[in-house]
């Protein structure tokens, strides 16, 4: 018995030290980005993805960094370096967490930053695979803030771009700043983006 209760003891201690780590190795990651370094901030979280395989945030953390790092991104080469490797991890992250509104959005994103580099090429294939994204996003999550975000400026977007009015979608916008005020999860790490840019889009609005 007393043998059991040190290797449960044991075992406990071993967690909690490796759960450490990882809220260190997660602290320093977003210290980085926050830091504008991005490499560094995306081979932190790769490492942790390693350390940390049944767990899809690491990974959706380096696909997100080098997504958001793509945008403006002029080179070719450069950009289809980030977004590969973008594509690669959230594939990862997925199959951890199927369904998940969150990946699908980072997906949309992902798509969205190849055609705001060339939207003659990528525009009409990735513009409707987003379309159904955004769709599957809003059934499986429809009270998510993010989702609601993401899928009210990829719909002004399409509007101002076939000339029309995108004012119906800022009630959206309002909609999603309403649902950041309680929104919130118990996983640590969860995404909890979106506010401030919720805030921009619906100051536009006015």
């Amino acid at each position: 018995m007393k043998k059991l209760l040190a290797m449960v003891v044991f075992l406990a201690a071993v967690m909690v030290q490796a759960q450490d780590r990882y809220t260190q190795g997660m602290d320093k990651a977003f210290a980085l980005w926050q830091e504008n370094k991005i490499v560094e901030a995306s081979n932190l979280f790769e490492r942790i993805a390693t350390a940390e395989p049944d767990n899809w945030l690491p990974y959706y953390y380096v696909s997100q960094v080098n997504t958001f790092a793509s945008f403006g991104e002029k080179d070719l080469q450069k950009l289809s370096v980030k977004l590969e490797k973008a594509k690669e991890f959230l594939d990862v992250a997925k199959a951890i967490s199927p369904d998940n509104p969150e990946l699908l959005i980072q997906e949309a994103l992902i798509n969205t930053a190849w055609i705001s580099f060339d939207g003659a090429t990528y525009g009409m294939t990735l513009s409707q695979k987003n379309v159904q994204l955004y769709n599957r996003a809003m059934e499986l999550a429809p009270n998510n803030p993010r989702v609601i975000l993401s899928k009210a400026e990829w719909d002004m977007g399409t509007a101002r771009y076939f000339g029309k009015d995108t004012a119906p979608y800022c009630k959206d916008v309002e909609k999603a700043l309403e649902l950041f005020a309680t929104f919130n999860s118990e996983i640590p790490y969860y995404p909890s983006w979106g506010k401030e840019r919720a805030q921009q889009v619906l100051e536009a609005c006015k």
